[in-house]
C-alpha cells in the first residue's frame, strides 16, 4: 500500500459508501465523507471545492434511485463532470468509479445502459479514472422484494447473477484506490471486476431470504416481454468474466447471517 493519503468518498453515506469510509479510516487514510446531508452536493456542485481541498483520490459510490434511463444517465454524467471539474481546481490525481459487470454487453434501456454513460464521462475527464465493476449486491434482493411484493406474492426480475455483498465491494474499491496509480492518460482493459462465489438465480436467492426472515410471500420471477434488454438479464449477460476476483461470502452465508 502506498503511504497514507487523503481520500474523498462521494455516496459516502450509501451502501457501499460507509463500508469505505471505514475501510479507509481504520487503515489510517484521512476521508472526506461527501454527501447532501453533510452539505457536499456532487449534482449541483455546492461544497465540492472545500471537500476535495488537498485530496489525492476521489472514490465515487454516488447513486441514484430512479430506474428511469434519462434522470439516472443525466445524474451519472452530470456528477463526473462536477468532480473532474473540482477535481482539477483542487489537484485531485485520480478518480475511481463503481459500474456494473455486464452494462457493455447490449444494454441499450434503462439503469444500465445509464451506467455505461457513467462510464464514458468519467473516463473523458481529466482526472486519471479507474473503473471497478461489480456484480448485484446481496443488499439489493431484500429491496427488489419490498418492491415487488402485492399482497401473498413478490414478483422479482427474471436474472441469472452472481450476487457480492456491500462490504466486498467497498474492499475491492479501496484496494483499487489504495495501490499505485496507473500512468496518466493510460486506461486499463478489461475493467477489472469484483463478483461473488457462485451464480444465483434471483428469485431462488429471494425466496431464500424471504423464507429466512419469517416472510410467507411466494417469490415468481417475471420478464417483460416488452422490454428491449430483458433476456440479457435472464441470459447471463450480467454474470462476471472469466476475470473477475471472485469474493465472498455467499448469499446464503450473508442472509443467515443478516437475519
Amino acid at each position: 500500500m502506498d503511504a497514507l493519503r487523503k481520500f474523498a468518498v462521494a455516496g459516502a453515506t450509501g451502501r457501499v459508501g460507509q463500508h469505505i469510509v471505514e475501510l479507509l479510516t481504520e487503515q489510517g487514510h484521512e476521508v472526506v465523507a461527501m454527501s447532501r446531508s453533510g452539505g457536499v452536493d456532487v449534482v449541483t456542485g455546492k461544497g465540492l471545492d472545500e471537500a476535495l481541498t488537498g485530496v489525492d483520490t476521489v472514490i465515487d459510490v454516488s447513486s441514484t434511485p430512479s430506474p428511469d434511463q434519462q434522470e439516472a444517465t443525466d445524474f451519472f454524467t452530470t456528477t463526473a463532470g462536477n468532480l473532474h471539474e473540482a477535481g482539477a481546481r483542487a489537484g485531485v490525481r485520480r478518480l475511481v468509479v463503481v459500474s456494473i459487470i455486464g452494462i457493455d454487453r447490449g444494454f441499450t434501456t434503462g439503469y444500465n445502459a445509464a451506467k455505461l454513460a457513467h462510464e464514458r464521462a468519467a473516463l473523458a475527464g481529466p482526472t486519471p479514472t479507474q473503473i471497478l465493476r461489480a456484480a448485484q449486491f446481496h443488499e439489493f434482493v431484500p429491496q427488489l422484494l419490498q418492491w415487488g411484493t402485492q399482497g401473498e406474492t413478490a414478483y422479482v426480475p427474471e436474472m441469472r447473477t452472481q450476487l457480492v455483498a456491500a462490504r466486498t465491494v467497498a474492499e475491492a474499491l479501496v484496494a483499487l484506490a489504495a495501490a499505485p496509480a496507473p500512468e496518466p492518460g493510460t486506461v486499463t482493459t478489461p475493467f477489472p471486476e469484483i463478483a461473488g462465489p457462485r451464480e444465483e438465480d434471483l428469485a431462488q436467492a429471494a425466496s431464500l431470504y424471504s423464507a429466512r426472515h419469517g416472510s410467507t410471500v411466494k417469490v415468481i420471477p417475471v420478464a417483460n416481454p416488452d422490454a428491449p434488454d430483458a433476456h440479457l438479464f435472464a441470459n447471463g449477460s450480467l454474470l462476471p468474466s472469466p476475470h473477475a476476483k471472485l469474493a465472498g461470502p455467499t448469499f446464503e452465508e450473508w442472509t443467515n447471517a443478516s437475519r
